[in-house]
């Protein structure tokens, strides 16, 4: 089985797991719906997922997956208590600017799940991306450190080494 192929049958079981998960499915129309909703889904995007042979090892990348959907989680929580505290004392003095962090990232989709794992944890947004060199501009609501190394440590660190194991 070629990359496109592989790519769009995982694209296609992903879409039909969430069409499941998001319907309450009560008849077999509504199941057949969501295969041909999958089905177009895999057929339109389907090589966009996966585009390079994989490095082998798929239930340590599985078992890696897993614990950076926790390690995310946790992640996300600890920021959200973080901005809601900002939020409710309005008069604490926070110092929002721009960072440049740094990543040993290559694949594209590894450097992708960074941005948006930065993204969606409240307090940051990654702003722009130099693939070349490997870099992540971020906005942080509250700059503690504009040192690269140390900003890299605090925002990109924390997902980093769990996502060089599950795409690298």
């Amino acid at each position: 089985m070629g990359i496109k192929a592989k790519s769009r049958l995982v694209v296609f079981i992903l879409s039909l797991l969430v069409w499941v998960a998001l319907t309450s499915i009560r008849d077999i129309q509504e199941v057949i719906a969501g295969v041909v909703v999958a089905l177009i889904v895999s057929l339109l995007a389907g090589h966009f997922f996966i585009k390079e042979k994989s490095t082998g090892r798929p239930l340590r990348r599985f078992f890696y997956g897993v614990v950076y959907i926790f390690k995310f989680l946790w992640e996300m929580f600890k920021a959200n208590l973080h901005v809601a505290y900002i939020v409710i004392n309005p008069r604490l003095p926070i110092n929002p600017g721009i960072v440049k962090i740094k990543t040993s990232l290559k694949k594209d989709i590894g450097i992708t799940a960074l941005a948006n794992s930065i993204t969606l944890t409240p307090g940051t947004l990654t702003v722009d991306v130099n693939e070349e060199k490997g870099e992540l501009y971020i906005h942080w609501i509250d700059v503690e450190d504009t040192e690269v190394d140390k900003a890299t440590q605090k925002i990109g660190g924390r997902f980093e080494k769990i996502l060089l194991e599950v795409f690298e």
